[in-house]
C-alpha cells in the first residue's frame, strides 16, 4: 500500500514570510472553512508601481479635502474624546481576496484599519459596497510580530493578533519600520496599562 503524500496546497503555509507563493484557492477554503485566521495572498501591492503611486496621491489629496488625519480617524471610527491618534500609515491588509489598500491608525485605544475604497459584496442577489474596516482595542491586543519573506528579505509584513487568536497581516508599508516600532510600543503600552 502507497503512503498517501500531502499535495502543494496541503504543504502551503499561511504566513507570508514562510510560503512566497501561496495557493489562491486555499483562500477560499479558509473562508468557507470558518477560520479566524487572515489568509495571505502574496500579489505585487499594487497591479503596477505607477498604479500604486497614482493610488497614494488620490489618497493624499482626499486627506487634504477632508481636513487631516486626525479629521478622518474620528469621523470613521467611533471615538472617545479623549482618545488621541497616534500614527497613522499606508499599507495594506491581508484579506481572503488580496490585498486591501488603506490606512492603519493607531490611537492611544485601539488599532483601527480603513480600506481606502468601498469593496463589492453580493447581499442576496444585490451587489452592496462597504469600507473594509478592522478595530483591536489596545487592552484586545496580544502581540505583534514584524517579519519578512525567507525567499525576499525586502518584502515585510507586520502580523497583529488579538487575544481572541484572530491574526491580521499588514505590508506594504512606505514605513515599515516607523509602523514596526509604533505597534510595538502600542503593544508594550497595553502590557504596562494592565500590569
Amino acid at each position: 500500500m502507497e503512503e498517501a503524500k500531502p499535495s502543494e496546497t496541503e504543504k502551503r503555509r499561511q504566513n507570508p514570510a514562510e510560503d512566497p507563493n501561496p495557493d489562491p484557492k486555499d483562500a477560499s477554503k479558509a473562508a468557507s472553512g470558518g477560520r479566524n485566521v487572515a489568509y495571505f495572498i502574496l500579489v505585487k501591492t499594487g497591479p503596477s508601481f505607477a498604479d500604486a503611486a497614482m493610488g497614494r496621491i488620490a489618497q493624499g489629496t482626499k486627506v487634504l479635502a477632508e481636513g487631516g488625519y486626525e479629521k478622518i480617524f474620528r469621523q470613521t471610527f467611533e471615538t472617545a474624546p479623549e482618545e488621541q491618534l497616534q500614527n497613522s500609515y499606508a499599507c495594506y491588509l491581508s484579506t481572503s481576496a488580496g490585498p486591501v489598500m488603506g490606512i492603519l491608525y493607531v490611537s492611544t485605544a485601539k488599532l483601527a484599519y480603513c480600506s481606502d475604497n468601498p469593496l463589492s459584496y453580493k447581499a442576496g442577489e444585490q451587489t452592496e459596497w462597504s469600507y473594509y474596516k478592522v478595530v483591536i482595542p489596545l487592552h484586545q491586543l496580544k502581540a505583534v510580530n514584524p517579519s519578512s519573506s525567507r525567499s525576499k528579505p525586502s518584502d515585510k509584513y507586520i502580523q497583529v493578533i488579538s487575544v481572541d487568536n484572530h491574526e491580521f497581516w499588514l505590508m506594504g508599508f512606505l514605513n515599515y519600520d516607523g509602523a514596526a516600532k509604533c505597534l510595538q510600543e502600542a503593544l508594550e503600552g497595553r502590557i504596562l496599562d494592565s500590569a
